[in-house]
């Protein structure tokens, strides 16, 4: 009988949650550790090496750990469930003219959907990975609170705001209170020199070499001739130039447009509806306010007073901005402090009370 119960963890083959899963097996745990397999380019038709946390190296590594430590572990197949949900997202967020958020979708949709399934098969109380972030219970309200982890640059909180008070309650992140050197220098303690060195991929997984146009024009048939040619225009509706399609353009994108204007240009607006993309100086991508649908809120149950000195961070490697929120019509409003560059409908605005994660959304 273990000490602590029975815990899966998720295993992907990286440092971080190879050692988050030693690090519970010599805690007491009852690991079991599980690899989930989210896609793979040759059942795509894509033409690249695979890497990252999909690979069957990776795959290899973590049940490698697995069996050196004695505990069990599995590969659970979710391809499909991931493509339906999480790719077609993507690819008809970008068709929307909207910027996705592939990794949010993932965690909060399939992989912690998944992962509390097979939990309940395999008779575990607990789940955890190998995030850099942290849970707690409040003792007055009950509610559990997602906290910023302890490394700021490591810090995993922003792709966390869509999982449930539910899985909340059955989730454990054990890394949050160590950095990732603190982590690295476990993995050489435990003898493990290759896992230590592993590099990091910041990529999407599906999207080979980071190229998300390649990767839209591969799954969309056609889409290359259809939208090729639409106009940029300005914030007058003039036109002031010919594009390459709106899907493979972003907010605030200056660099590659293919057409110099003697000043920097960046995108302000995507216009799919009649194929533009609105161009404007760099003033003019500053908003003063936002508003933020699919609400997931984690601290509070509600915020129908507005709550001032929040941290509202509206990209993953963000600052934040201080901000004033409140819940209006199922949306949150954000009245920041001051203006903020480059807002983009589709990518995760999440809010911080200090180092707690409140909740977010996705930028309408």
């Amino acid at each position: 009988m273990s000490k602590h119960g029975r815990i899966l963890v998720a295993m992907s083959g990286g440092v971080d949650s190879s050692v988050a899963a030693v690090m519970l097996h010599e805690q007491g745990y009852e690991v079991i550790g599980l690899t989930m397999k989210t896609w793979d380019y040759a059942t795509s038709g894509i033409n690249s090496k695979e890497t990252g946390c999909c690979s069957l190296d990776s795959i290899n590594d973590a049940r490698t750990l697995a069996v050196n430590y004695g505990f069990p572990h599995y590969i659970l197949d979710i391809r499909d469930e991931f493509g339906d949900f999480v790719i077609d997202n993507f690819v008809d967020e970008y068709l929307a003219g909207r910027t996705p958020n592939p990794c949010v979708l993932c965690n909060t949709h399939i992989k912690w959907e998944a992962l509390l399934k097979r939990a309940n098969k395999l008779d575990c109380e607990f789940i955890a990975t190998g995030h850099y972030a942290n849970v707690r219970q409040l003792t007055d309200t009950k509610r559990h609170v997602i906290s910023k982890g302890k490394d700021e640059n490591k810090d995993q909180s922003y792709v966390l705001w869509g999982v449930s008070q539910e899985n909340l309650a059955r989730t454990k992140f054990p890394l949050g209170s160590f950095s990732k050197a603190d982590i690295r220098q476990m993995a050489l303690d435990m003898g493990q020199e290759e896992l230590a060195k592993k590099s990091e991929s910041y990529e999407i997984c599906f999207v080979p070499d980071n190229d998300y146009r390649a990767f839209l024009k591969h799954k969309v048939e056609d889409l290359e001739s259809r939208v090729d040619g639409g106009n940029f225009i300005n914030s007058q509706g003039m036109i002031i130039g010919k594009h390459k399609g709106y899907p493979f353009y972003t907010i605030g994108q200056r660099k590659g447009l293919g057409v110099a204007f003697g000043e920097p240009m960046f995108v302000t607006q995507i216009l799919p509806e009649s194929n533009s993309v609105m161009l404007g100086r760099a003033d003019e991508l500053e908003k003063k306010e936002a508003f933020v649908k699919n609400i997931n809120l984690i601290k509070y149950e509600n915020i129908l007073q507005p709550l001032s000195n929040v941290v509202t961070k509206i990209r993953y490697k963000d600052a934040g901005m201080l901000s004033t929120i409140v819940e209006q019509n199922n949306q949150i409003k954000v009245v920041f402090d001051h203006n903020v560059s480059a807002i983009a409908p589709g990518q995760s605005a999440v809010f911080y009370e200090e180092n707690d994660l409140l909740g977010g959304g996705f930028l309408v």
